[in-house]
């Protein structure tokens, strides 16, 4: 019921700031939950943020806590990862994904997905 576009991602410096950004289609934007997870070369996908449909909730793997903000523009049906400080270690694949509801954070509550944006931190 929902369709999901990332953008934004790139080839960025340690230390430098991106921001992702995942538009849906359709209508009733509000009342689906947004997650962001990412897949590292060689290693699992994990969880990333996620927020709640209103924009009053978000949650954040420990990793990325103070580093990585999620927000969202309901009225553009628009939600955006901001990545601070980035590090050679979040050079990944990230991927957008939505669930009507409340939020979560594994990969099965997430029915609808991005095609994923490549994140690249080198030197």
């Amino acid at each position: 019921q929902v369709q999901l576009v990332e953008s934004g991602g790139g080839l960025v410096q340690p230390g430098d700031s991106l921001r992702l950004s995942c538009a849906a289609s359709g209508r009733a934007f509000s009342g689906y939950a947004l997650g962001w997870f990412r897949q590292a070369p060689g290693k699992e996908r994990e969880f990333v943020g996620s927020i709640s449909g209103s924009g009053g909730m978000t949650r954040y793997a420990d990793s990325m806590k103070g580093r990585f903000t999620i927000s969202r523009d309901n009225a553009k049906n628009t939600v955006y990862l901001q990545m601070n400080s980035l590090k050679t270690e979040d050079t990944a694949v990230y991927y957008c994904a939505a669930r009507f509801g409340t939020i979560g954070t594994t990969e099965y509550q997430y029915p609808y997905w991005g095609q994923g944006a490549q994140v690249t931190v080198s030197s």
